[in-house]
């Protein structure tokens, strides 16, 4: 804690309950929060914390318990009353306008903004002062991901709120940009504004945090100063089992599975990267990772190796063969399977059950129409297949992809691209929100087909999780990528420097 050292009890939560039909999301739930304490809430993927971080701002109400406010009763009927008392959020996905400008959405989120050019000169000047420098009429569209976040912070910053809940908040930002985030939020601390911080970068929360709140399965099942535990220790008390990390085979690569040369395509968002000549190859059981500042092209990249953008014929070949003029299923009967970073909505459709979504993508490579029919059974035996070996945890296979908390939807989406047997792999963020226990899992699940002599490509700004599974690195930047490297090493700041385009970006020009 970096405050005076006379902090007060700024929020209690006592005895919170909340249940939904088949599930209790927080049981007899109990912490406080001290003035100027920046406060980690750590859980799994489904252990309560977005229940409870919904109960605090208003978004849910809880059935049983009671919460204070500097003791006095807090009960938020919905947002705007929490953001009245001083409470308020930055979520993890943005809620943004793109064709607005900075201080349009800063409005936008006001109760009553003042007139536009006394509210750009307050961002600027709260801006400046919290070391996160916006420029109020740049649009929205035009920013990085870092510089979004900053438009979201400084609008919670804008109500001089006491508490401010972040929700994942670096999962979109370099090293850098991190380290800058941090400094603000120890600012922050030092005024006396208290933090909930939650996030499954432990070693951010050792480094950041002065107490956790750990949930399992919606109870509280631990207390701790995380700069007294190892990651480990932290992500052991989590999931309450021993975690032992990937473990690879060290078999050489096989031939070229992949091969992307000069891919040039025009990124269908007006406010998306186009790619430029973009050149790379993958070997059969290798794992090439692919970093980016998030707008750089990793979408893009997907979206033209999966075939939902196509190219020239030659510019993306599996096996020899030219697929780049080719749509999704064809690829797919060619042996290319890819993940999407958005689950709900590209990934999978949000109201139809897995058994449906399973169907989506697995239709062609597992035989599950025939004659224009649908083999129902042997879709739901496929659905139940990939809950069972990816720990999915769901009431059923008939249950709606949107019932799902997001780290199991990832889990079920990525197991089904997994067990289709494909020969080349794309994921975008294949752990984005995802616990430690699940994390590893995945990143073990790609490890083992690359092993069975698949070609995989990791797309991911988790650092870690690249220098942890990948044998080759390049990054994205503006939608050029640059020449690969081993993994073998490199540092997390050459990465980050790789990353921001200010070093190492020169572009492969030839087969790697």
């Amino acid at each position: 804690m970096t405050g005076t050292g006379t902090e007060q009890v700024l929020l209690t939560v006592e005895g919170i309950t909340k249940a939904y039909p088949g599930v209790v999301a927080n049981s007899n739930v109990s912490f406080r929060i001290m003035e100027g304490e920046v406060h980690a809430l750590l859980g799994e993927n489904g252990a309560g914390k977005s229940t409870l971080v919904k109960m605090i701002y208003g978004l849910v109400k809880p059935d049983t318990g009671r919460m204070t406010l500097r003791g006095q009763a807090y009960t938020p009927a919905e947002p705007r009353a929490a953001r009245a008392s001083g409470v308020a959020m930055v979520f993890q996905h943005f809620s943004l306008f793109e064709a607005l400008n900075v201080a349009e959405n800063v409005a936008l989120g006001m109760e009553n903004p003042p007139p536009q050019g006394e509210l750009s000169a307050r961002i600027r000047q709260v801006s400046e002062e919290y070391g996160l420098p916006l420029d109020p009429s740049r649009l929205v569209g035009d920013l990085s991901a870092g510089e979004r976040q900053r438009v979201e912070i400084i609008r919670c910053l804008l109500q001089e709120p006491k508490l401010l809940i972040m929700d994942e908040p670096t999962s979109v930002l370099t090293p850098q940009e991190v380290d800058i985030l941090f400094t603000t939020l120890r600012q922050l601390s030092a005024e006396g504004r208290a933090i909930l911080y939650i996030s499954h970068k432990l070693e951010e929360i050792r480094t950041l945090c002065d107490e956790a709140t750990i949930l399992r399965r919606g109870k509280v099942v631990a207390t701790c100063t995380p700069r007294e535990k190892s990651a480990r220790e932290l992500a052991e008390l989590m999931v309450g089992e021993t975690l032992t990390p990937p473990a690879r085979t060290g078999k050489a690569p096989g031939p070229v599975a992949l091969d992307v040369t000069g891919l040039s395509v025009n990124s269908p968002n007006p406010f998306g990267t186009s790619l430029k000549n973009v050149h790379l190859t993958v070997q059969r059981g290798e794992i090439l990772g692919i970093a980016g500042v998030a707008g750089n092209g990793q979408d893009e990249l997907l979206l033209a190796l999966s075939g939902e953008l196509k190219s020239d014929s030659d510019a993306v070949k599996i096996d020899g063969r030219g697929v780049g003029h080719l749509g999704p299923n064809a690829r797919r009967a060619a042996g290319l399977v890819a993940a999407p970073e958005e689950r709900l909505g590209h990934a999978a459709a949000p109201d139809m059950s897995l058994t449906e979504n399973a169907l989506l993508s697995g239709a062609i490579r597992k035989g599950l129409v025939k004659h224009g029919m649908i083999d129902w059974v042997r879709t739901k035996t496929f659905a139940e297949g990939i809950v069972k070996a990816f720990d999915v945890r769901t009431p059923g296979v008939g249950t709606a992809a949107r019932a799902l908390s997001g780290g199991n939807l990832q889990k079920f989406v990525i197991g089904r691209e997994l067990s289709q047997d494909p020969a080349v792999i794309v994921v975008n963020q294949p752990t984005w929100g995802v616990d430690a226990s699940a994390a590893a899992a995945i990143r073990q699940a790609l490890i083992d087909r690359a092993a069975a002599g698949a070609a995989v490509i990791v797309i991911s700004q988790d650092l870690d999780e690249l220098l942890e599974i990948a044998d080759r690195f390049c990054a994205l930047n503006g939608g050029r990528l640059s020449a690969p490297r081993p993994v073998q090493g490199l540092t997390v700041d050459e990465i980050g420097l790789m990353m921001g385009g200010s070093h190492g970006m020169e572009v492969a020009h030839a087969h790697a």
